[in-house]
């Protein structure tokens, strides 16, 4: 018997062959392995582009979002004043339609009732919009709300109050939009 052999059935050709099936097999793993790598980088790449396809979609679409955004931005501050002009507008065609009667009529007080409702409609028009007009005689002079354009000595009234108003002053909700031009009582010296 051999000694060198485990197995008495195996002979030295029985192992070259064993080493031989396993470098064989072993061939056939790696080269398993390396096409299933293969496959797995391929299948990774194609991801790769398909991500990237989505990454420059969305940033095309986040582009065309921010410029419909500004141009919406601008159209609203270019038309802000839409819905108050279309308020306006009929109170142009009253002036209008006054215009024309004051050519032929020869009744003052009629045109000047006609333009009055007029006026009133107007103030209306600007008070629904939130313009107001502020009254300023008789009160102590604010640079807040006052312009003052001159100075007048007025015993019957306390210094620094407003004699009397040149033009009006209008608050815009709560801001001034035009100072009222006033003249003021001088110090009692």
């Amino acid at each position: 018997m051999n000694k060198k052999h485990n197995n008495e059935n195996e002979s030295p050709k029985d192992d070259k062959f064993k080493v031989e099936n396993n470098t064989e097999k072993e061939a056939k793993e790696n080269l398993a392995l390396e096409e299933n790598e293969k496959d797995k980088i391929q299948i990774l790449n194609i991801e790769i582009a398909d991500l990237k396809d989505k990454l420059l979609r969305k940033a095309a679409e986040f582009e065309n979002y921010k410029r419909r955004t500004e141009n919406d931005q601008l159209n609203l501050l270019k038309y802000a004043a839409e819905s108050f002009i279309i308020k306006l507008l009929p109170v142009v065609d009253d002036i209008e339609r006054s215009i024309q009667h004051i050519e032929g009529s020869k009744d003052m007080d009629s045109i000047k009732n006609g333009m009055k409702l007029i006026f009133d409609k107007l103030v209306k028009v600007l008070d629904d919009q939130g313009i107001k007009k502020f009254e300023s005689k008789g009160k102590p002079f604010d640079v807040n709300y006052h312009e003052a354009v001159m100075q007048r000595k007025d015993d019957s009234i306390p210094p620094h109050s407003v004699i009397d108003e040149l033009e009006s002053g209008y608050l815009y909700i709560d801001k001034v939009i035009r100072h009222a031009k006033v003249i003021v009582s001088e110090d009692n010296l």
